[in-house]
């Protein structure tokens, strides 16, 4: 590596968090030119995904946190600062950064009580918050927490998230084989993102209720077991596999679902959904429900949602829906099929609580 510009490293854990961070990274780019750009991760969806992106002059693994690759890493890249994007906390490679006095930020982060740093037990992990020159939470709760135990530099700027879709949102994007298989016949769509295969049970059953749904689905693990198993799963709704098809012409006119079997697709794919559906609520917990909401359509996910503030905020605010069972599956999407004027009403709902979080970044910025 050449080191005659200042050189200034962002770490992303996965392309979550690459996406989370990019309205920080394209920022950084715009205000200070001259500077050149490293960004690790620390998965291979994240890497694999986003290795040849011209965001950056150079992209790689991060490598493991011991002190000799540490010590290597640093110095070879020999960064002017170090922004770590929501979480990604290593204690060897922090500790490291503090004793060479690199400044050094974390994004978008959240903090709960249930977390180490405010245990008894937690004095390795509050090291690792000593190491953070300015650490940028998402919301007041966390700032308060970190007060508590002593951390005063934190600063309250939301969630980057949002100026990320908005900025996605705003993009032109035509997929003519997508387009087709919707103009098949005037149908109702659902766009089912990051799925497993509880979801996926739920969809199936929704499809045999509502003759006139049509669903585009993604599933969060689209190796080639997965898809296959999915196709399968779907075969009496003629489904069809998006890179499979060569052209608008290749698409099979009876079939009710498209199996999207292909990175970086989702966030765009919701702009042609009047409903969504978000994976992942009978597992770990949803996925990310604002690249849904920012194109003004309700929200639909499962029991497990209570990390995630947004999906917290829009129940309130009627723009998401969690669901328990098939059953209230069915109920929820007749209600906004036989009543469109509550469909919508969750629509505005969804893109007025994206539009009043814009921001992050724009604070986030000014600081670093």
């Amino acid at each position: 590596m050449t080191h005659d510009k200042p050189v200034v490293w962002f770490h992303c854990a996965s392309l979550g968090e690459f996406e989370q961070g990019r309205p920080i990274i394209e920022g950084y780019r715009l205000k200070q030119p001259e500077h050149k750009i490293v960004v690790t991760f620390f998965s291979p969806s994240g890497y694999e995904a986003k290795k040849g992106d011209p965001i950056a002059e150079w992209i790689f693994y991060l490598p493991l946190d011991t002190c000799r690759n540490v010590r290597r890493f640093l110095d070879a890249v020999q960064p002017a600062k170090a922004i770590f994007i929501k979480y990604e906390f290593w204690y060897n490679y922090l500790t490291a950064l503090k004793r060479r006095q690199i400044p050094t930020y974390v994004v978008s982060a959240t903090f709960r009580q249930s977390q180490p740093f405010f245990k008894w037990y937690g004095a390795i992990f509050r090291r690792m918050l000593s190491a953070f020159t300015l650490t940028f939470v998402q919301n007041q709760s966390s700032k308060e927490l970190l007060n508590k135990i002593g951390f005063t530099q934190a600063v309250v700027t939301g969630d980057t998230r949002f100026d990320r879709v908005w900025v996605q949102a705003q993009r032109p994007c035509s997929l003519p084989i997508v387009e087709a298989f919707l103009n098949t016949s005037p149908q109702d769509v659902i766009v089912a993102g990051s799925t497993w295969p509880k979801d996926e049970e739920l969809l199936f059953k929704l499809l045999y209720e509502h003759k006139q749904l049509k669903i585009i689905l993604v599933p969060h693990e689209i190796d080639q077991r997965r898809i296959t198993a999915v196709m399968e799963q779907f075969a009496l709704f003629s489904p069809v596999q998006y890179t499979q098809l060569s052209g608008p012409e290749m698409v099979n006119h009876d079939s009710r679902v498209m199996v999207v079997d292909t990175i970086g697709m989702l966030s765009s794919l919701y702009r042609f959904g009047s409903i969504a559906y978000i994976g992942g609520g009978f597992d770990d917990g949803i996925h990310n429900i604002l690249e849904a909401a920012v194109y003004g359509i309700p929200v639909i996910f499962g029991p497990n949602y209570q990390k995630f503030n947004e999906a917290c905020d829009l129940l309130k605010t009627g723009g998401a829906f969690s669901v328990k069972t098939c059953l209230q599956l069915k109920a929820q999407i007749k209600t906004f099929l036989t009543i469109p004027h509550l469909r919508m009403k969750g629509g505005e709902a969804c893109i007025n609580y994206v539009r009043t979080h814009l921001g992050a970044a724009k604070i986030v910025l000014e600081h670093i």
